[in-house]
């Protein structure tokens, strides 16, 4: 793991920053078990299971691309797709994993939505302001969404296949969505730490576990 972090230049997130994490997470996910069965236990501290939580996890990037995808995007809402849960209590999405070809398919899924959301921001003006709950957002703001997303389910993911020590994201990719999403997250702390504490998931030093939080998906600038 990396120290605290330096002083830096204002670096933007990039299309090539979200292949680069949604892969990484792909490949740490492929080392867990890939009899689907092992995916049904809870994903870290969240109320849904491995397979479902990838799911959830590949609807973000799917549905971040989607709404950069109209010539004139909404401002007030989402695109309308049909989001609806498999089951009480599963999480809302528009895509799902065919079961029949198990986790190798699911990984898939992860990979293809990734991809889309890289599409997406790398073609779409940086003028382009598109609706989230959390603040209009640019393509750069989307981008920052989907890696967050992925760092901090494949966190959740990875704690409940049993792999958890095998996933430790690079410390420039967290400082790069902290600065663009976390505003008054610390400075002075590991990078991946100061995630995880500004997402609800841990503790910092001297800084008491987040019971709610937010990211600002409105443009720094």
């Amino acid at each position: 793991m990396s120290g605290p972090r330096e002083p830096v230049t204002r670096e933007p997130v990039t299309p090539a920053d979200v292949t680069r994490t949604v892969r990484l997470a792909v490949a740490t996910l492929r080392k867990a078990p890939i009899d689907a069965a092992a995916w049904s236990v809870k994903a870290g501290g969240i109320d849904w299971d491995c397979w479902e939580t990838v799911e959830h996890l590949a609807d973000d990037l799917f549905a971040y691309a989607a709404q950069l995808g109209p010539e004139h995007p909404p401002q007030d809402t989402e695109v309308p797709f049909l989001w609806y849960r498999h089951r009480p209590g599963g999480p809302s999405n528009v895509t799902f994993a065919d079961r029949e070809p198990g986790v190798t398919g699911l990984l898939q899924v992860l990979e293809s939505c990734g991809a889309l959301l890289t599409g997406m921001v790398a073609t779409t003006a940086p003028t382009v302001r598109a609706h989230h709950g959390w603040g209009a957002s640019d393509p750069e703001g989307f981008a920052a969404m989907g890696i967050v997303e992925t760092l901090v389910h494949t966190y959740d993911i990875a704690g409940g296949l049993g792999i958890g020590d095998a996933w430790d994201p690079p410390a420039d990719l967290c400082v790069r969505v902290l600065h663009r999403l976390f505003p008054d997250a610390p400075t002075d702390t590991d990078p991946w730490p100061t995630l995880l504490w500004a997402t609800g998931r841990g503790e910092l030093p001297g800084r008491a576990r987040l019971t709610t939080w937010r990211w600002h998906g409105a443009p720094r600038d």
